[in-house]
């Protein structure tokens, strides 16, 4: 057993190193939560990129356009789009564009425009959390480690009947059982 000074003086030490690593990994906290309900929701939105859809008329004059016309078309869509190049497919044009495709219908002599733009904060967070660079790996790593050592911190600041012995090993208890009650019903 140890002593209830010595007890007191570790309880002191968790609440410090407890609390100035909770304020160090806020941030992290805070986006990877955030990244972490968007990804969760994938097949309701994209997280990451804006899709944006419009029709214009499009004329052809004869057969066949060329790199000029089809600028020019372009400008006065009046969406910005800088043209990169175009093939034809049968009854089809293919317009690749920066940021999106057009595909022009001859037939129906409509231009379907579909262009996809990164959404504004969403997609920086995103790809920290699935695509990141080498050294965010390190970092990670450390918000990992930060994490455990938050985690067993914390259970031993309280103490009395709402401390890990009583109270606390409830919610303890429940925090282990349910993930693997999801991580043993996928198998």
């Amino acid at each position: 057993m140890i002593s209830k000074q010595t007890a007191k003086s570790i309880r002191k030490w968790f609440r410090i190193i407890h609390r100035d690593a909770g304020y160090l990994i806020f941030g992290f906290t805070f986006i990877y939560a955030l990244s972490g309900i968007a990804l969760n929701h994938i097949d309701d939105w994209d997280p990451s990129y804006i899709h944006e859809t419009h029709e214009y008329p499009f004329k052809l004059k004869g057969n066949r356009i060329s790199k000029k016309d089809f600028k020019i078309w372009l400008e006065n869509t009046g969406l910005g789009l800088k043209y990169r190049k175009h093939i034809a497919q049968g009854h089809k044009i293919k317009a690749f564009v920066k940021g999106g495709m057009i595909v022009i219908d001859r037939h129906k002599k409509k231009a379907h425009f579909e262009i996809v733009r990164k959404r504004p904060i969403f997609n920086q967070i995103n790809s920290l959390h699935y695509n990141r660079p080498d050294h965010w790996i390190w970092l990670s790593d450390t918000f990992s480690g930060i994490l455990i050592i938050v985690s067993i911190t914390g259970l031993f600041i309280v103490k009395g009947k709402n401390g890990i012995t009583k109270r606390g090993l409830y919610w303890t208890l429940a925090g282990i059982i349910i993930p693997l009650y999801f991580m043993l019903g996928s198998f």
